[in-house]
């Protein structure tokens, strides 16, 4: 179950580190306005806000990396950090879009749950 647990969380890292490069540097170009369905009006006034996000995705990442490097003593940081994917997901589902529930919050829900159970 540990090799399910490191796997699943790496992968959520990995998703957030591509989120950080989509939101940050491909926004306002056509790979980046193709997800997020924007005009290109819209992807270039919004462009500050969506490279904010994309900074918030890359400290999640790095504090999923950050608990990963430590092994087991990373285990209360990777399920801070879990956590916080989750809420976030959750709460852009209840606000932006249903999508982000599945995109992120269930990815960060299936690792948590594999991380603890690994630690039981």
């Amino acid at each position: 179950m540990s090799t399910a647990a490191f796997v699943a969380t790496i992968l959520v890292a990995l998703l957030h580190v591509y989120f950080l490069v989509l939101e940050m540097f491909l926004w306002t170009k056509p790979y980046g306005r193709r997800v997020f369905n924007l005009t290109p009006e819209k992807a270039e006034m919004t462009k500050s806000l969506a490279a904010n996000q994309g900074l918030y995705n890359g400290f999640l990442a790095a504090g999923l990396a950050w608990g990963l490097s430590l092994g087991a003593d990373g285990y209360a940081i990777k399920l801070f950090f879990l956590g916080c994917i989750m809420i976030a997901g959750i709460f852009g589902a209840a606000t932006a879009s249903r999508k982000i529930l599945y995109v992120q919050a269930v990815p960060g829900a299936i690792a948590m749950a594999l991380t603890c159970l690994a630690n039981r």
